[in-house]
Formats: structure tokens, C-alpha cells, sequence
């Protein structure tokens, strides 16, 4: 049995999964939503320097769970890729969809030369919090009326600090088993990070004719992919 461990990017949390868990359940796996600290249902906790990193191992490790898929989407690729080599032979693959990749020494705002200026000053305008997008800011991704609905009432504001701390890496991440999935519409090509991951032997590309949210948008089609990656059929 896969333990598939999902976690969601900035201002969300474990509810941003419900309609990619049947998929995945039907198939006979374990599946692990996480809410990560200071989001969503854990708004009161605190985050920190390499709170979220810690978050997801502690999600694999306190239950002790095995054969694990860690799916990281959008900032969650940052402490999933962090968190991946930190619970050795648990790993079975890492699954990055449309998401960041971390690079030691560097954070999530680190990969926005352009942006980054305004996520800090938007941090520093609330409170130490990232606000959530208003919905211009998520028009052509494949979201319907009703999708984006919930999508923008499920969120909440996303804690700042865990956005500028640096990645920690204790190895090459392009040694990591892992399977990138690249939403389309949102951008068509990968960005040049994670295209000289692609170049090595043990990443793999697969693409979604969607937007950046497609655990929303496509959640049974994200759940089919999800089950390829992890070497298992969905079931028919």
C-alpha cells in the first residue's frame, strides 16, 4: 500500500484535497492531507524557520508510515523537496505539481526576481502574512464559477516567515525519485530549475492541460496521475 502524504501550496490547507482523496482511496492507498502550520484549520500555530519542512516529516514519521509519495504543489515544493530526503528509505517518489523547488541557501521568494519585492511588501503591509489572491488573480486557470468559489473561500492569509526562510539541502535534489507535473496554462514550459532537474535520470515530466490549481480544476485526473507516479493503477 502508498502512503500518499499531499500537501497544499500557500494559503491552503488539507481541505484543498477532498476531491483527489476518492481517487486515491479507491485504488487501496493511504492518503495523508496535511494542513501545515499557521494554515486553514491550524491558523493558531505558529511558522517559522523550517516549521512546514518539520510539519511534513513529523507526518510521516510519527505514524510511521512507509512506501511514501510526497506530493508538494506550488510553495509546498519547498519543504516537500526539503522534507523528502529528510525521511530516508520512507521515500518512495516525490511528486512536485506546478510547484517551486528548493535550492540551499535560497527561499520561495528567492525564485521571484521580479515579484519578490511585492510579496515582501505585501507581507510587511499584513502583519507578517501573505494575503490570499482576489480572483483577477487566478482568471484563465481552468477554474469554473464554482471552483474558484471555493478555492477563494477556503483560504487563508499564508505565514511570511516560512516564504523567506532559506532551504536547507543536504544533497543534489536531482537525486530524488521524483515526477514533475506541469500545468499549463498556467506557464507552458518549466521553469529553467526545474528543466535541468528534467535533464537528469531520475526526474520525469508529466503535463496537465489545466491551471495551477488542478486538485479544483481536473481533481480526477491529478489523482490518476498521482497513482502513475507511484507505479500503481487507478482502479477501473
Amino acid at each position: 500500500m502508498t502512503q500518499f502524504v499531499l500537501v497544499a501550496g500557500a494559503w491552503l490547507g488539507s481541505w484543498a484535497w477532498r476531491d483527489v482523496e476518492p481517487g486515491l482511496r479507491a485504488a487501496g492507498h493511504g492518503v495523508h492531507p496535511l494542513t501545515l502550520s499557521g494554515l486553514a484549520d491550524r491558523q493558531d500555530a505558529a511558522a517559522g524557520r523550517q516549521t512546514h519542512v518539520q510539519d511534513i516529516v513529523d507526518a510521516v514519521e510519527c505514524p510511521d508510515l512507509r512506501d511514501v509519495v510526497l506530493v508538494g504543489h506550488s510553495y509546498a515544493g519547498i519543504p516537500v523537496g526539503q522534507a523528502a530526503e529528510r525521511i530516508g528509505d520512507r521515500l518512495a517518489r516525490v511528486v512536485f505539481v506546478d510547484s517551486n523547488v528548493p535550492a540551499d541557501g535560497e527561499s520561495f521568494v528567492s525564485g521571484w526576481p521580479d515579484g519578490r519585492a511585492g510579496v515582501e511588501a505585501a507581507i510587511a503591509a499584513n502583519g507578517g502574512f501573505w494575503p490570499p489572491p482576489a480572483a483577477a488573480d487566478c482568471a484563465d486557470q481552468g477554474l469554473t464559477e464554482d471552483q474558484l468559489a471555493r478555492f477563494l473561500g477556503g483560504t487563508t492569509p499564508h505565514p511570511g516567515a516560512t516564504l523567506t526562510d532559506p532551504a536547507v539541502l543536504a544533497r543534489p535534489l536531482g537525486l530524488l525519485p521524483a515526477t514533475y507535473v506541469k500545468c499549463l496554462l498556467d506557464w507552458p514550459e518549466p521553469s529553467p530549475e526545474v528543466a535541468e532537474l528534467l535533464a537528469g535520470e531520475r526526474w520525469r515530466l508529466v503535463t496537465m492541460d489545466t491551471g495551477h490549481w488542478p486538485m479544483f480544476s481536473q481533481p480526477a485526473e491529478l489523482a490518476r496521475i498521482l497513482l502513475d507516479a507511484a507505479g500503481t493503477d487507478a482502479p477501473r
